[in-house]
C-alpha cells in the first residue's frame, strides 16, 4: 500500500507532544514503562531526555521533529506492517521515520524485549 500525498502531509504536520500521550498510554496499559518508552525514542532518534522534553512542550510538527533527529543507522532494520503500511516499503522518508517510530512503539507494547525492539541482537 502506498501512501498519498495527502497522507504524507497530514504526518507531516502533526505534533509529537500530540501523539506522545498516545504512546505512553499504549506501552503503560500493556505493562511497560514511560522510560521503557523514552529509551526507544532515545535509539530511534538519537536525542535525550531534554530534546523530548523540548518537543513536547513547544509542540514541534513530526517534520522538526525529525529534522533535528540523528536517526539510528540500524533504523533500516525495523521490518514489518504498521498502519496498514510495509515500513520498510515506504517511499517518503519522513512517513517512514514516523513509522518505524509506531513500529517500535507497537513492539514495545506487545512484549518484545527491549534488545530485540533495539536491534542489538
Amino acid at each position: 500500500m502506498q501512501t498519498t500525498d495527502s497522507h504524507n502531509e497530514k504526518i507531516k504536520k502533526m505534533t509529537f507532544a500530540s501523539v506522545y500521550p498516545h504512546y505512553v498510554t499504549k506501552v503503560t496499559k500493556k505493562g511497560r514503562t514511560e522510560e521503557e518508552l523514552i529509551t526507544v525514542i532515545k535509539w530511534l532518534c538519537g536525542i535525550n531526555d531534554k530534546e523530548i522534553q523540548e518537543a513536547i512542550n513547544e509542540k514541534i510538527t513530526f517534520d522538526t521533529f525529525f529534522k533535528k533527529a540523528k536517526l539510528n543507522p540500524n533504523a533500516n532494520l525495523i521490518t514489518g506492517i504498521i498502519c496498514g503500511y510495509r515500513v520498510e516499503e515506504l517511499k517518503n522518508p519522513l512517513t517512514q521515520k514516523v513509522r518505524y517510530l509506531d513500529k517500535l512503539v507497537d513492539e514495545l507494547a506487545k512484549g518484545k524485549s527491549m534488545d530485540k525492539i533495539l536491534r542489538t541482537k
